[in-house]
């Protein structure tokens, strides 16, 4: 999934940012651009044209969400660049923000996931693939805060479980490694999420996707 990956990075921490690139490196992607500061990332993101750029919200030279603001136009001028943003806290109006209505390509994770090696290749790897990777620990707090009359009231205990593991980024066979159930029954939670939400099949749409941006709006308005 990594090999010949094409990643930028804007990170002002300079351990932080070297960590990352020693972790992407040895997972096999190529970092073809690194930047301390939101104006040189997206100059570097917009000429090297990478598959994913990884990003801090908050960096130079405003040190308030530089870092968010850049990656937006870069989304906005490259909309086939992945966009994985870190932050140090959750910050539900900037995950929104990020998401907006095309949710393809885009994660939004705590920094501390940068730890665990495995699990952030994984999510860097699923943003450039056009897939999403949402921190777990967002997951939880907005499907813990769902409001009256929202779609999600529609869904069961164990639909909510499985929809909070789908937004992640989970693959069914993961969900049911996780939730220690069978693949065939995570596969039909999911039907039963996509028809409850009204998520009918369409070859232009990622009913996945589509899902995890249902709750967050849901949740987070």
């Amino acid at each position: 999934m990594s090999e010949g990956v094409r990643v930028v990075i804007g990170e002002d921490d300079v351990l932080l940012r070297t960590g990352v690139v020693r972790v992407l490196t040895d997972a096999g992607f190529d970092v073809v651009a690194q930047a301390g500061d939101a104006e040189d990332f997206l100059r570097k993101a917009l000429a090297h044209r990478p598959d994913v750029a990884v990003v801090d919200v908050r960096m130079p030279p405003g040190l308030g969400d530089d870092g968010l603001r850049a990656a937006l136009e870069l989304r906005r001028q490259r909309p086939d660049t992945g966009i994985l943003v870190l932050s140090q806290f959750y910050e539900e109006d900037y995950a929104l923000d990020l998401i907006g209505e095309r949710p393809e390509g885009v994660g939004y994770l705590l920094k501390e996931r940068v730890g665990d090696v495995e699990a952030f290749a994984d999510a860097v790897g699923r943003v450039a693939a056009g897939g999403s990777a949402l921190d777990p620990e967002i997951v939880g707090r907005m499907l813990g805060r769902r409001r009256g009359d929202s779609p999600l009231d529609l869904l069961s205990p164990r639909e909510r479980e499985v929809l909070g593991a789908v937004a992640e980024g989970k693959s069914n066979h993961g969900i049911a490694q996780a939730l220690f159930v069978s693949d065939a029954a995570v596969e039909k939670h999911v039907t039963h999420i996509f028809s409850k939400l009204g998520l009918n099949q369409s070859p232009n749409e990622h009913r996945r996707v589509l899902a995890a941006i249902t709750y967050l709006r849901s949740a987070g308005r």
